[in-house]
């Protein structure tokens, strides 16, 4: 079995005298795909948030390849191969479909004075990765404001795939999407599993929870309940787990 890709030990946040988190530990191996679950409030958004670097924790420790990082912001996290996908994707509808991938990391051409954005790479190095997804994508030159809710996902998970993120964390990816939307996302994060990026799931739809991960780690009021192998519960166990009908050791 693979070394852990990241591990996080002791993950504690406290907002006042609200424990948001308390002591969680976590692990995911390259090319894994997790599944974090839980009910409102259960700490699964403020957990994700300390991996992407936009909550700092109030204890905890998190490594990546072994050695210990400090993800302090996001462009931290970026930087040690981690990229988050929210639920309400980020993008800004203003910018065309290569603009909001690339969105503050566009190449340049020329030096000094005469630099300026290499549009024609971005637009061939867009096409590439949006050729490689199961949804059908316009061209890098069109508005993301006319976009379907399938397409914008696509768009979001593209970053992803141009960056070759090692680890990606994805909030809700088929919230308010239709059945034939939901299942074109779905395909396009088993690409980046087969890929080899490690995916972290958080959802509530456990049917596609079920379906997509190799194992599922439930948080029930900030901290770990469970974690346990997919092939060896069952929806329902899941359900048992979240609500606390159900003990599993952590």
């Amino acid at each position: 079995m693979a070394a852990p890709l990241l591990k996080a030990r002791g993950i504690t946040k406290h907002y006042g005298a609200v424990r948001a988190l308390s002591d969680v530990d976590f692990e995911i191996r390259p090319g894994e795909l997790v599944g974090l679950v839980g009910d409102n409030g259960a700490g699964k958004s403020t957990f994700v948030k300390t991996l992407a670097g936009a909550v700092q924790p109030s204890a905890g420790t998190v490594e990546m390849d072994g050695k210990p990082v400090r993800l302090a912001t996001p462009q931290d996290a970026r930087d040690a191969g981690i990229e988050t996908v929210y639920q309400d994707l980020g993008l800004c509808d203003n910018l065309t479909v290569a603009e909001n991938i690339y969105l503050g990391r566009e190449p340049t051409r020329g030096w000094g004075p005469w630099r300026r954005v290499d549009r024609r790479r971005m637009g061939q190095e867009v096409r590439e990765v949006l050729g490689t997804l199961s949804i059908n994508m316009p061209e890098p030159g069109a508005q993301v404001t006319a976009l379907s809710g399938g397409q914008r996902q696509a768009v979001a998970l593209s970053r992803c795939k141009l960056w070759r993120r090692r680890l990606v964390l994805l909030d809700e990816p088929t919230a308010a999407l239709g059945v034939q939307e939901s299942a074109r996302v779905v395909a396009t994060i088993r690409e980046l599993s087969a890929a080899g990026a490690a995916i972290v799931l958080i959802s509530h739809d456990i049917p596609m929870v079920m379906e997509l991960t190799d194992r599922i780690v439930v948080l029930r009021k900030g901290s770990k309940a469970a974690d346990v192998p997919t092939a060896e519960v069952g929806e329902h166990d899941v359900v048992a787990l979240i609500t606390g009908a159900r003990k599993e050791a952590a």
